[in-house]
């Protein structure tokens, strides 16, 4: 069976914050791991959008770097789906504009395909652990303290017991944290 998994990069003081991350050889390699064992990403409209305006480009005019060249054409390829109130259409080919998160849609989908759902985005992340359906988080810690950002876990509506099951260093000095979600 798939599982739904969280994955992003936080700071070690909890924020996100693309233009503030490590992003080389190694963490990309890590993500397109995890993208080339998913079927489906799920992103809020702001990711979404961060993400379309710059990785089309690089999937159709690569830049000479393997993985990053090969993580645009993963994300390029992949089903995704994108939650907005107030986009109206999306662009991005393989992509499904959704308005309203149903918690059994996702069930049925984990059951359906062979592969992972990742839930690629902070709002995104918050609203599906608040449903529940959250089967493990991959979160990249960087070494890096901002101070002030978007908390990766704001708005949390209840307690979530987690249990580590692996962690992989990177050169770099990111640490990926890898929890599972302990059924209560």
């Amino acid at each position: 069976m798939s599982k739904i998994i969280a994955a992003l990069s936080m700071t070690l003081d909890g924020f996100c914050d693309h233009t503030a991350g490590i992003a080389n050889d190694e963490t990309h390699e890590h993500f397109n791991e995890l993208l080339r064992n998913a079927d489906t990403i799920v992103f809020g409209r702001k990711t979404y959008q961060l993400m379309e305006d710059h990785w089309p480009k690089i999937a159709k005019n690569p830049t000479g770097n393997r993985s990053i060249d090969e993580f645009a054409v993963l994300i390029d390829n992949i089903n995704k789906i994108v939650f907005s109130n107030t986009l109206s259409d999306v662009s991005w080919k393989n992509t499904t504009l959704k308005h309203e998160i149903v918690k059994e849609v996702f069930l049925t989908l984990k059951q359906k395909v062979n592969k992972d759902i990742i839930i690629g985005s902070p709002s995104m992340i918050v609203a599906f652990t608040n449903l529940g359906i959250i089967d493990e988080y991959q979160l990249n810690i960087q070494p890096i303290i901002l101070g002030k950002g978007l908390p990766l876990f704001k708005n949390i509506e209840k307690r979530i017991d987690l249990k580590l099951v692996r962690i992989k260093t990177f050169d770099c000095g990111v640490v990926n944290l890898c929890y599972e979600t302990i059924n209560s």
